[in-house]
């Protein structure tokens, strides 16, 4: 893997990082600051992101409920998040922080409450 150009996302500054592998490690030019150098390293080694999505709600309010996973993900696993929320379907009521799943090690977690449809 050659060289990768980065805009660092942690902080206002947004630095332009350089970074390639060298010598079993990862050389980051660019960086503001100890967590630019950080963010660069975990995106050459082991990329990682927070998923949001719906799942649908049965006998809502509303037919789905937005949700997150409760940390950071690895970019492999992203699919199987996905995967797994979209055949999910939950029952009114949903509260807020609920957790509605476990996949590949990390929760789906409500981020909004959806009520039970007025019958």
């Amino acid at each position: 893997m050659g060289e990768v150009e980065l805009v660092c996302i942690l902080c206002p500054a947004s630095c332009t990082l350089r970074a390639r592998r060298a010598d079993g490690g990862v050389e980051v030019e660019g960086a503001g600051c100890a967590r630019g150098v950080e963010y660069a390293r975990q995106e050459l080694t082991n990329p990682v992101r927070h998923v949001m999505t719906v799942v649908r709600v049965r006998n809502g309010e509303l037919p789905v409920v937005s949700v997150l996973t409760s940390r950071p993900v690895p970019k492999s696993c992203i699919p199987e998040v996905v995967r797994v929320a979209a055949h999910l379907e939950v029952e009114a009521p949903v509260e807020l922080g609920q957790v509605l799943a476990e996949v590949c090690g990390v929760q789906l977690v409500a981020t909004r409450r959806v009520g039970r449809a007025a019958t």
